[in-house]
């Protein structure tokens, strides 16, 4: 019996049902109807169908099935007085075609299991000695339905998309286009181009949908097919793509090559082709016709090819590409619940609140592939590198070094021939150059140019203009589809893939100049820039001896403030108030929790020189002595606790809070101190009550009473505490101290995190935040 004449079509009161059903449950549009079908039913079917032309049974059954109305009524295969009875195939017929094509899908697919098992059943990547098993590992994927360097738009219109300061979380996936699940794309279009940076996922997402095809749990009714096209390509028989599959899934049998032959023509089977990037450029041409061919030959089924996005541009009529989407935060953290839930799943909780400490590692993780590495460097020693440059190195070892090389894989020849090190001097000059013009986008042919600059002083290089252009495009979409190191945002508008890697090369850039010293120096001009900060610390950490770098920063820091009077009185009395505090603290630290607290500001960098409240009184330290500093921190807090408040629930919030905090130190009852506790509790006794009740009192008594209650506190603290000065900074003052703290904060980041001598690292944190000696 040949299926392919077993045709059938609908009656007319057939029509009306299912055009009320149309109206229904896809409102009345056939488009809607063909999403949300399986893959397997084209628009032109679904067109012919509603005409109330003959399509092929299996797919009329299709279309009633996802209308929810019975194929045999709109048939006229069923005796009804609403449905007399037409010229249409007999039901006998119908049902035995039916009967037919499923034992064959269930024949073949018991026949190729064990294939799809052991070829999609497992993972195995980077410097792993064992195979992961897929569903032990497996992430659902999100997808882009519009692919994001075929955007038209340009760098002004990027830019406005996203804030400079966050350009480490300006991925693919933020904030452009609308993600949709993997499995929810592949049900909606028949044809699919799935495009992917390097370790996108792409492959594991093709055996994923085999796995689940195979199980019965996602379009059981297929047949799965999966075929690595880089394997077909090398095959030692250069056969067609048919005669592949038969070899590859060991089918020798004539009747099971019939079978095979058969559910592709009818349809239900899913051909999964993975890595059309990967086949060598001169097989390229032979594969891809052999692709067409067989796409033309066996049209009724499903295709999903898998490319490496700025590969050739391939294109397949009627295919749809989609573009894999970044994983988000919730991706990356079932991912990595999954990961260390094989090996010891305490680690996994504690991975995910390093990632959330440090942003740019958690930018790594966005990539399938350099989570993995992440996750793979974490299990071997429980925390990620101290210094962040080694972290990156090897980070980039894989991008630059291993993935390909693990898969066996050649790329284009002009960029083959550059070794990685020339491949990372080109990358470290295209980073500083666009780095210190504050360039985060740049033009295609921009790009290009500075390629072409690099690869002009190489040996043997072209001369001629059009030869080196030609060679620098092939070498910019070398490093975007390899390395994924380079992305295309919009049409001929480029970046580096994330601002982490950017900041690298640049700090790489300076760390290899032959003139080392004179880039620092240059360095050290930027120390005020926020935007920066990231590059000292990596510079920094690539020096075997960074005594040169934090010199020349602290040395840059002091003279920020070193011509003002003001300032330098600030820092005296910083100087005397932090040394007439007897803590077991350093005096680094002490001088840095005064300055916090006179600029109200965190006490971040106090924390960072070890001013740690817990480990104070973990190590038994005197608590009469941290209190002092608790008090003076409070008694800050105090002189702005009631300006800019207007809600009644912040205003109580304070004063029940003040009330606290000096009856805390009143209970102390530090001896050395009566004077002050009996100012303190003359202060207390002003405060009105905070019961909800007296809301309207409390409101009042703040716009009255509240600023003269203030000075009296800073009076107190000014004579018991000497703190709480009012200095009358300026604005363009204030900016200055602000600036002055975030460079010594970065500074002390650099002293945590580079490698200096001793007697280096001392002098700094001895002289840390003390005014400038003259003379």
């Amino acid at each position: 019996m040949n299926t392919n004449k077993q045709m059938i079509c609908a009656t007319p009161e057939g029509l009306k049902i299912a055009e009320e059903a149309l109206k229904k449950w896809c409102y009345g549009e056939e488009l809607n109807l063909s999403k949300k079908l399986t893959g397997c039913v084209g628009r032109s079917t679904i067109q012919k169908f509603f005409k109330g032309e003959k399509i092929k049974v299996v797919k009329f059954q299709d279309i009633c099935k996802e209308l929810k109305i019975d194929w045999e009524e709109i048939a006229g295969l069923k005796n009804s007085p609403e449905l007399p009875n037409h010229e249409t195939p007999k039901l006998e017929i119908a049902q035995e075609s039916q009967i037919d094509i499923d034992a064959l899908v269930e024949q073949m697919r018991k026949k190729v299991s064990a294939y799809i098992r052991k070829n999609c059943g497992t993972m195995k990547v980077l410097d792993m000695t064992q195979e992961i098993g897929l569903d032990d590992i497996y992430t659902d994927v999100n997808i882009l339905e519009k692919i994001t360097s075929r955007r038209p738009k340009n760098i002004e219109k990027i830019l406005a998309e996203c804030k400079i300061e966050d350009l480490e979380r300006f991925s693919l996936n933020t904030g452009i286009e609308e993600r949709i699940p993997g499995l929810a794309a592949v049900e909606r279009y028949s044809k699919l181009m799935i495009f992917g940076k390097p370790g996108a996922g792409k492959t594991t997402f093709l055996k994923r949908i085999a796995i689940q095809c195979d199980s019965g749990k996602f379009l059981a009714n297929r047949l799965p097919i999966f075929i690595t096209l880089k394997s077909f390509a090398e095959a030692e028989k250069k056969t067609n793509l048919l005669k592949y599959i038969y070899s590859e899934y060991s089918i020798n049998d004539i009747s099971e090559r019939e079978s095979i032959k058969k559910n592709l023509q009818q349809g239900r089977a899913i051909v999964l082709l993975d890595g059309l990037d990967e086949v060598k450029q001169e097989d390229d041409k032979r594969v891809v016709r052999e692709i067409r061919k067989f796409i033309k030959d066996y049209d009724a089924s499903l295709f999903i090819i898998t490319c490496r996005i700025a590969a050739k541009q391939y294109v397949f009529e009627h295919f749809t590409d989609i573009e894999m989407a970044d994983f988000d935060d919730d991706q990356i953290k079932e991912f990595v619940t999954k990961w260390f839930k094989i090996k010891d799943a305490a680690k996994a909780e504690t991975f995910i609140e390093k990632i959330e400490e440090n942003q740019r590692i958690k930018e790594l993780a966005t990539n399938p592939l350099r989570l993995t590495f992440l996750c793979w460097l974490f299990s071997e020693s429980v925390d990620f590198p101290e210094n962040r440059a080694d972290l990156y190195e090897q980070g980039l070892e894989i991008l630059l070094r291993k993935w390909d090389g693990t898969r066996s894989i050649e790329r284009d020849q002009v960029y083959r021939k550059l070794p990685t090190k020339r491949k990372e001097d080109l990358l470290s000059e295209i980073a500083f150059t666009t780095f210190q013009e504050g360039n985060y986008f740049f033009k295609q042919r921009q790009l290009e140019e500075y390629i072409s600059n690099y690869l002009q002083n190489l040996p043997d290089a072209q001369t001629d203009p059009e030869a080196l252009l030609v060679d620098s495009r092939a070498v910019l979409k070398s490093i975007e589809s390899q390395h994924g190191l380079f992305v295309e945002r919009a049409r001929n508008i480029y970046s580096f893939s994330h601002l982490t890697f950017h900041e690298y090369f640049t700090a790489r850039n300076i760390y290899t100049s032959r003139n080392q010293k004179q880039e620092l120096e240059k360095l050290v001009e930027h120390i005020t820039e926020p935007r920066w900060r990231e590059v000292f610390l990596l510079t920094g950490g690539m020096l075997k001896e960074a005594d040169d770098l934090v010199l020349l920063m602290k040395h840059k820091i002091d003279q920020l403030l070193a011509n003002d009077e003001k300032f330098q009185h600030f820092l005296k009395w910083l100087e005397q108030k932090s040394s007439s505090v007897k803590v077991f603290y350093k005096p680094a630290a002490v001088r840095a929790f005064y300055l916090e607290c006179d600029l109200f500001l965190s006490l971040n960098l106090s924390i960072s020189l070890d001013l740690d409240r817990s480990t104070d009184r973990l190590l038994g330290f005197d608590l009469k002595r941290s209190a002092l500093l608790d008090l003076d921190r409070s008694l800050y807090r105090y002189l702005s606790a009631f300006r800019g408040y207007r809600s009644r629930s912040s205003i109580s919030s304070s004063l029940l809070s003040t009330q606290i905090s000096i009856l805390y130190f009143l209970s102390l009852s530090l001896d050395e101190y009566p004077k002050l506790q009996q100012k303190l509790q003359e202060l207390e006794e002003q405060l009105p009550n905070t019961d909800e009740e007296n809301w309207d009192n409390l409101e009042q008594w703040v716009e009255i009473d509240g600023r003269n209650w203030t000075e009296q506190l800073r009076a107190v603290m000014m004579q018991y505490r000497n703190i709480g000065h009012d200095w009358q900074f300026n604005e363009n003052q204030k900016k200055l101290l602000q600036q002055y703290y975030d460079a010594n904060y970065l500074l002390v980041d650099c002293l945590k995190e580079c490698h200096l001598t001793r007697s280096v690292r001392e002098e700094i944190e001895n002289t840390l935040l003390l005014p400038v000696q003259k003379g």
